[in-house]
């Protein structure tokens, strides 16, 4: 198989592209009707970009705590030292800590704001669960999150939906819609500007989510030069999740954005707004590419 015949996926970069362009657009947008209607843009932005300056600097911490991961030393876990080490050393990135989340769910996901500050962990279920070239494809695609920095791209898209969410809920607390009040149609204004700008930020992201992920997809079948071994893994770990208490799946979703397959659970609105392209997309994406490295 010859990896250096897989080229840039224009298509996808467009698609990438595209959606960071509308996402300027719209925020644009919502500041200009922040500032006609006198809102203190300066505070607002201040306060939620305080809050994201904690998530990207802290996130790695923060996400770690959340899910009760241990950052594990090669005498614990050797093998999975090694993998990482040698998918690292291919992808030309430092060797990032390496960590272990106790759980019965079948998982893996990266962190950190650069490559410098990288945290690549799985959980006890996928190494016990995966045989070593599938748990090799799975830890491909998660060192090409970090390669792609996705964790700060994601933070930084985010921007303006999280000034958008924090003045919906400022609105809503201190209940400001005074019908006397000379600039209750400016302040009903910026709240149906907020909610629109949250809603309309909220498919995009998750849309440049799921562009991302196959971006990663691609990076594993490149990095490791099997592609099939990745359809492999995401089959099993698809099919394992099926076997999952909907109770264990529901807790783990908040952090779906960051697995390499989501925690949905049957009853979940998660299905039709998720941060994933489908099993069946994938699978179909890896499968070209298979065939482009085989020349067919």
């Amino acid at each position: 198989m010859n990896r250096k015949a897989i080229g840039r996926d224009t298509g996808l970069t467009v698609r990438m592209f595209l959606t960071m362009f509308l996402l300027a657009a719209l925020y644009l947008a919502f500041v200009f009707v922040l500032v006609r209607a006198g809102v203190g843009i300066i505070v607002v932005a201040l306060i939620a970009g305080g809050l994201l300056v904690v998530q990207y600097y802290l996130s790695d911490t923060l996400v770690l705590a959340s899910v009760g991961a241990r950052v594990v030393t090669a005498q614990e876990q050797p093998q999975l030292h090694a993998i990482v080490g040698k998918l690292a050393a291919t992808a030309d990135l430092p060797m990032p800590r390496v960590a272990v989340v106790d759980s019965n769910i079948p998982n893996a996901f990266a962190t950190g704001r650069n490559p410098r500050h990288a945290v690549v962990a799985v959980t006890s279920a996928l190494l016990q669960r995966l045989p070593p070239q599938e748990l090799e494809a799975v830890l491909g695609h998660e060192l090409t999150h970090v390669k792609n920095r996705d964790m700060a791209v994601i933070t930084v898209a985010s921007f303006f939906a999280t000034v958008a969410a924090f003045l919906v809920q400022q609105f809503m607390f201190w209940g400001i819609f005074d019908e006397e009040d000379s600039r209750s149609n400016y302040t009903w204004l910026i709240y149906l500007a907020s909610i629109l700008v949250w809603l309309i930020s909220y498919f995009l992201i998750n849309a440049l989510s799921r562009y991302r992920e196959y971006a990663a997809d691609r990076g594993s079948a490149i990095l490791t030069g099997s592609p099939s071994q990745l359809e492999s893994a995401l089959t099993r770990i698809s099919g394992q999740m099926e076997r999952i208490p909907n109770r264990d799946l529901r807790q783990a979703e908040r952090l779906n954005a960051f697995y390499i397959i989501p925690a949905v659970s049957r009853q979940s609105l998660m299905e039709l707004f998720s941060t994933h392209p489908s099993l069946e997309h994938r699978l179909a994406q890896l499968q070209r590419i298979e065939r482009q490295m085989e020349g067919v």
